[in-house]
């Protein structure tokens, strides 16, 4: 969250009456020290809870906009006036002392409360802004997020976008993500959560040099004598492929000298020839069009279902997730529409 703190001193003015309100403004008594340094406490106390939440100097200078020389001196001064260590900081890592523990559980609610009075401010506005922090999962990003940003960003300018990409579904909560995008099974049941995308396929695919040398595939069962390019899912690796086929299903237990957990490395070794790849048929579809990857069991591959976009159930929703809500919930009805559209040329 980034917070421009300031202070000035405001004199209201009735009509007619400049000459009282000054001889009022020199009479006045200067303000207290503790007002005065109100507003950079306030910024040394959001530069305290993002260094704590990234867990990192440079990752929380990025996310606020500082340099990294900047917001350490902030947190020496913050510590400076408390009179305490409230950070163990080594080459390596960060982490929160006991005094900076407390410190963090304390002001948890007090920034969830000025995030709040912010959104109740916006509901004002014309147009919806402030920032999105979204944890999202990695086919997710290349299959749903990723082909609307461009849209999103071009119709909503004022609201900024800020993506993780995590294979494991996270804590949005303690974490401070607004929102997240992960498949169904994995989302906490006390999650408000909204389908979008669409159902989506995983296919699998090889280059035609690497089938050119290691022969075709015209089975689930062939897949046991090939190079496959395993994926691993948060902790574990997927060691069998899933196949479906008119009501028949065929598991199959794949090996392969190369695991990933990115997308982009499983698509490189693909083209590369390195062997034999499952990824989201949206991602490779124009790649298996110009002919630099071939389409393996295309009657074998099933649908993955949809992900879900998901948030805390809250009775007043952030305008600005709200309008995110609303962009996707359109974008998916477009989607089913147009996959209709599609079925009933190909019949």
């Amino acid at each position: 969250m980034n917070i421009i703190a300031s202070s000035e001193t405001y004199v209201r003015r009735k009509p007619g009456a400049a000459e009282a309100a000054a001889s009022l403004s020199s009479r006045r008594p200067a303000p207290r020290k503790t007002q005065s340094i109100r507003g950079t406490q306030f910024a040394q106390l959001t530069a305290f809870v993002a260094v704590a939440e990234h867990r990192s100097f440079t990752r929380a200078a990025q996310h606020l906009g500082l340099s990294t020389p900047s917001l350490s001196q902030a947190i020496r001064g913050l510590e400076e006036t408390f009179g305490v260590r409230l950070l163990n900081r080594t080459t390596r890592s960060v982490a929160l002392t006991e005094a900076g523990e407390q410190l963090l559980q304390h002001l948890n609610p007090v920034l969830e409360g000025v995030d709040h009075a912010i959104d109740a401010v916006n509901a004002y506005r014309d147009t919806p802004g402030g920032t999105l922090r979204l944890t999202v999962h990695p086919l997710a990003a290349v299959t749903v997020i990723g082909p609307l940003v461009a849209r999103f960003s071009s119709a909503f300018p004022s609201i900024e976008l800020e993506l993780s990409v995590d294979i494991a579904c996270r804590d949005i909560v303690s974490e401070h993500f607004d929102a997240g995008v992960h498949l169904g099974s994995n989302i906490a049941q006390d999650m408000i959560a909204v389908p979008i995308g669409g159902n989506f396929r995983i296919v699998t695919v090889a280059a035609p040099e690497y089938l050119a040398s290691h022969g075709q595939v015209s089975s689930p069962a062939d897949l046991s004598g090939h190079n496959c390019v395993r994926y691993r899912w948060d902790k574990a690796v997927a060691n069998t492929w899933r196949f479906a086929k008119d009501g028949e299903r065929a598991d199959v237990a794949v090996e392969g000298t190369l695991t990933v957990n990115d997308h982009d490395l499983a698509l490189r070794a693909a083209l590369d020839g390195v062997g034999i790849v499952q990824l989201p048929e949206a991602s490779v579809a124009s790649l298996i069009a110009e002919g630099r990857l071939t389409s393996l069991l295309a009657d074998w591959s099933p649908n993955w279902g949809s992900f879900f976009l998901f948030y805390p159930s809250r009775k007043h929703l952030p305008v600005k997730l709200r309008t995110l809500v609303d962009f996707l919930r359109k974008e998916t009805k477009h989607t089913a529409i147009r996959g209709a559209a599609v079925g009933e040329c190909a019949a």
